[in-house]
């Protein structure tokens, strides 16, 4: 008898109209994981319930969903060689893409307006200079690429009006192991590209904040929150986020004194919610095991801890947070609830679908 997912495995290969995220169970997020030496990318319900699991080559980082399709698109840890276009449907994979000779992939992607165009963030492998690929999603060919603005770039995110930002980290590395080369000299920034590629604004942090690299963002209306990694003297308090406007300077906004080495200079992970939810912004630190909440304009509201706090995202009724053993949580005023918990270790990152 044939099974509901070779069904519609069939109805692929016959190249009917690919089915909307409805056909997957309606996911809320997407999430990568490792499992006993495995690795893997999740569906996961707002409630915590893994909807479909399906395997990655190695280990994975972030992840982007199709705005209409039920294909996300998996990518490796940087520096990567591979991003996985999975149809989450079938849990087959559509295609495998690889950076042209020379570069990685370097974490991170996002799909425009119309889903017509896959954006990766990569770097050329020696120098680290920033660029962002182009594949239509078709079929998943390339088709140009950009200068992204700076060295290092990570994280990127679309604004509704189509205009793209990027945080470029500032770090060179060795292509072969991570090694950072130029922290004395590294000078991270957040561009703004056109829907064309052009380069219509940078912002830079202030010279003592240099070595504070810009690693991920969050949407905040027309601009952008940001989450920063120190790469300075472990001994000096610094904030971990940031707030930027187009046409305005990038404000750093410290917690309260007494948090001030409470994330332990590192950022892993940045979320933020709309007016309606309260208008917050969430850092994650697993290094620090905690999880802060601020408010719109960069106040510290919260402090939650709990081991290895890894992914964060905006969920249909609040923030939920991801851990390292397996845990989903509900973030809350009074503190973390419990969703559900799994066995296995989350990564770095919860995607939201919406």
């Amino acid at each position: 008898m044939a099974t509901r997912r070779g069904f519609l495995a069939g109805m692929m290969a016959a190249g009917l109209p690919r089915i909307g995220w409805a056909a997957a169970g309606s996911p809320d997020f997407l999430a990568a994981a490792k499992v006993g030496e495995a690795y893997e990318l999740h569906g996961l319900t707002a409630a915590g319930e893994s909807l479909f699991a399906i395997p990655l080559p190695a280990r994975g980082h972030a992840a982007a969903a199709h705005p209409t399709r039920a294909e996300a698109v998996a990518f490796a840890r940087r520096p990567g060689t591979f991003a996985l276009v999975i149809d989450c449907v079938t849990g087959t994979v559509r295609a495998r893409l690889t950076p042209p000779e020379g570069r990685q992939f370097n974490g991170h992607g996002v799909f425009t307006v119309d889903g017509g165009v896959l954006m990766t963030s990569e770097v050329v492998a020696e120098g680290s200079l920033g660029r962002i690929g182009l594949w239509e999603t078709a079929g998943y060919t390339r088709i140009g690429e950009w200068d992204s603005g700076g060295i290092g770039p990570h994280d990127m995110k679309r604004l509704a009006d189509g205009r793209l930002v990027v945080a470029n980290g500032g770090i060179e590395t060795d292509p072969k192991d991570r090694t950072k080369l130029n922290i004395a000299t590294m000078r991270p920034n957040l561009t703004l590209l056109s829907p064309e590629g052009a380069v219509l604004e940078q912002a830079v942090l202030e010279d003592g904040f240099h070595t504070n690299s810009i690693r991920h963002l969050a949407l905040m209306g027309e601009g952008v929150a940001f989450a920063m990694q120190w790469e300075g003297d472990p001994a000096e308090p610094v904030p971990q986020l940031g707030l930027w406007q187009p046409g305005e300077a990038p404000r750093l906004c410290p917690p309260d004194e007494a948090e001030a080495f409470a994330m332990k200079g590192y950022a892993g992970s940045i979320a933020a919610t709309g007016a309606s939810a309260g208008g917050l912004v969430a850092l994650t630190s697993p290094p620090g095991g905690v999880l802060m909440v601020f408010d719109a304009a960069g106040a510290q509201l919260a402090v939650h801890r709990r081991a290895d706090l890894s992914g964060v995202a905006p969920g249909p009724a609040g923030l939920v947070a991801t851990d390292g053993q397996g845990g989903i949580w509900a973030v809350e005023p009074q503190g973390l609830r419990l969703l559900a918990r799994h066995d296995l270790a989350w990564d770095n990152h919860l995607v939201a679908l919406a």
